[in-house]
């Protein structure tokens, strides 16, 4: 998916090699998991995992992202498969975290099988919603993409200037 790519590569622009350039990532993150996770509501949010980063590098939570309320299932399950997919990275992102930095974030990955269990319950509601449903998903996850990559550029500009 080229949002995904897209996200992919905005993200890799940070260097987890000083504090300050692990807090702006961090921030880019929270300001698109703060409305995200309040639209999809997965079943366990990292927003408070987030947090304790954050203040464990003295900051607070960014503003927030604005996002398109949308009430269809199958864009919440959308932002949720972006969501929950982003957890695969995280877990990826980790292993290049610096001794002595927070990392609660990062390692709020799926239990084991759970990843497969989402897709599986992921692929019954597809099922059962038809193509209309099946459209709404897909915008809900590009709106996830969308939101990550907004994150990412306003922390690029507010860090870099």
């Amino acid at each position: 998916m080229e949002n995904h790519q897209r996200v992919d590569d905005l993200f890799s622009n940070f260097s987890f090699d000083s504090p300050a350039e692990y807090r702006a990532f961090l921030k880019a993150h929270a300001r698109a998991l703060m409305p995200l996770e309040q639209l999809a509501m997965p079943d366990s949010p990292r927003l408070p995992q987030l947090m304790e980063d954050l203040a464990s590098l003295g900051e607070t939570l960014p503003e927030p992202l604005e996002t398109t309320a949308h009430a269809g299932e199958g864009f919440r399950w959308g932002a949720l498969y972006a969501l929950e997919g982003s957890r695969l990275g995280g877990a990826m992102l980790e292993r290049r975290v610096p001794a002595g930095l927070p990392r609660a974030y990062l390692n709020s990955v799926h239990g084991q099988g759970s990843w497969i269990a989402f897709q599986q319950a992921l692929d019954e509601a597809a099922d059962g919603g038809g193509q209309d449903w099946i459209d709404n998903a897909i915008q809900g996850a590009q709106a996830a993409f969308a939101l990550f990559a907004a994150g990412a550029a306003a922390e690029r500009v507010s860090s870099h200037g």
